[in-house]
């Protein structure tokens, strides 16, 4: 996936001992695991136990960067961005991730001369969000003695005291919660109005379809690491990876796996899928909890695709005859035993079956959770058409077992001079990506408000092992190795 097959910058253990008398913790070596301190915010890190590969843009650039460096890993959690900073500055983490700071700044010429500051990671635009129905608030004047509330430390501050307007809004910096859930205040109305950024209103917007932009601040924020200034070395080193990661693509394919997707639902879309959690998934969730006890595959995916399909309606039947929940041919149907494809239970099952089977198919190169997505289109393209889109993307320049590069191939297949070379002919490549797209959304959205299913034979199998753990309490912290399934 992302990392590097070999350090990238030769025999650095003897480089980094020179950090050794500048912060508190030792270098990175063989004694000393990297520290890499994280925000709690679940835009750039899951906040749940993450399923095999996704574990989070912030996470997996930590593990590159470790990997490269022939060091292992270790994170530290910090509530918020004042709490992250304070942990660089006093020695506790080698580094702080997803740090953000003004685009058109200099940060490491800023008023703290104890960080230094890696090249940008992210860029994004800084908004001024509220309720979509309250009165548009869109310009700064009608900014003038308002209350925004803001994340602790946020530069949106800043840059709002830095426009000059009288009287002066009265800024709140919340510390006890994320961007996200400050967001979800202005659904509720709880805040008038919240400086956050587009990145974080895109994923917020998600899950609540009542947010609105009001308008948008100047200037743009970059996300960066901050590292002690104390250790130029290792500024060198994470400079050097950034770079690198952004020659060759590890940056964008990062950026595309977590932020790639979150833009596709409209508002209207988010509100009727979250109603129709409220009102259809319940009857179904039983049966989507069994299909991930047989086939592996986390429930919340398989009722993504089903609501993909069918909008969780088990009568749904389409002009080219595939029908059921998680609308199955009569092919598939047959292949799979199927006796009633408008039964949901069954149509549930088989499809699980159905998506396994593909997802066994797919060739080992492809790693997860890639290949979660590719067995996603199979589910809509059929695998010959999958295999045949495969084999262009060479000749292409394209990553045959990367789902970023897929994504800009598949849509070929709907043209003569692509299609008219396969035996499987014609195929709409491009109806594929969306539908990926889209159930990696709605997983999303589920995974936000729908907890992880346990199945009862795991959930006892756990028990036995922490009863067995319970003399041995420096081993506990190798169960953080368990996932939850895919």
């Amino acid at each position: 996936m992302f990392c590097f097959a070999r350090p990238l910058f030769g025999p650095i253990l003897l480089l980094l001992a020179l950090l050794a008398g500048c912060t508190r913790l030792d270098p990175p070596g063989p004694e000393q695991p990297l520290v890499v301190g994280l925000p709690a915010d679940p835009v750039f890190q899951r906040a749940v136990p993450p399923s095999e590969g996704m574990d989070g843009f912030s996470r997996n650039l930590s593990e590159a960067f470790a990997e490269s460096l022939g060091v292992e890993l270790r994170y530290v959690v910090a509530p918020n961005y004042p709490a992250l900073l304070k942990m660089v500055r006093s020695g506790k983490v080698h580094l702080a991730v997803a740090v953000p700071t003004l685009a058109a700044a200099e940060p490491a010429a800023g008023s703290d001369p104890q960080l230094s500051y890696s090249p940008p990671l992210l860029e994004t635009r800084q908004l001024i969000v509220q309720h979509a129905s309250a009165l548009r608030v869109d310009s700064p004047a009608k900014l003038a003695g308002r209350e925004i509330a803001v994340p602790a430390g946020a530069m949106q501050a800043r840059v709002i005291r830095a426009m000059n307007i009288d009287p002066p809004p009265v800024i709140i910096e919340r510390a006890d919660i994320n961007e996200l859930e400050l967001l979800g205040g202005v659904a509720r109305r709880h805040h008038e109005l919240v400086a956050s950024t587009e990145l974080h209103f895109a994923v917020a917007s998600n899950y609540y379809p009542d947010l609105a932009i009001a308008f948008e601040l100047p200037e743009k924020l970059s996300y960066v690491w901050a590292i002690s200034s104390a250790s130029p070395t290792l500024l060198d080193y994470a400079t050097r990876f950034i770079e690198s990661a952004r020659q060759d693509g590890t940056l964008r394919r990062l950026n595309d796996r977590y932020f790639g997707h979150i833009r596709r639902m409209e508002a209207r879309d988010s509100e009727v899928f979250l109603e129709h959690v409220r009102s259809r998934l319940p009857a179904f969730r039983q049966e989507f909890h069994a299909a991930q006890e047989r086939t592996g595959i986390d429930w919340r995916l398989l009722a993504a695709l089903a609501y993909q399909e069918s909008k969780w309606d088990p009568l749904a039947t389409s002009p080219t005859g595939v029908r059921g929940m998680m609308m199955l041919t009569e092919d598939t149907a047959d292949r799979l035993k199927v006796t009633n494809r408008l039964d949901a239970s069954q149509s549930i099952q088989a499809g699980a079956r159905y998506l396994a089977m593909l997802r066994d198919e797919l060739p080992a190169g492809i790693d997860h959770p890639d290949r979660l997505w590719f067995a996603l289109a199979a589910y809509n393209l059929g695998m010959g058409h999958m295999n045949g889109a495969r084999a262009f993307a060479p000749g292409l320049k394209r990553n045959p077992d990367d789902w970023y590069d897929m994504k800009q191939v598949l849509p070929l297949m709907a043209r003569p001079e692509y299609y008219t070379r396969l035996k499987s002919g014609r195929a709409r490549g491009g109806e594929a990506v969306i539908l990926v797209e889209n159930v990696r959304n709605y997983f999303d959205v589920l995974s936000r408000f729908e907890p992880i299913h346990t199945p009862p034979s795991l959930g006892e199998s756990m028990q036995r092992k922490l009863s067995g753990l319970k003399q041995q309490s420096n081993q506990v912290p190798g169960l953080s190795s368990s996932k939850p399934p895919i």
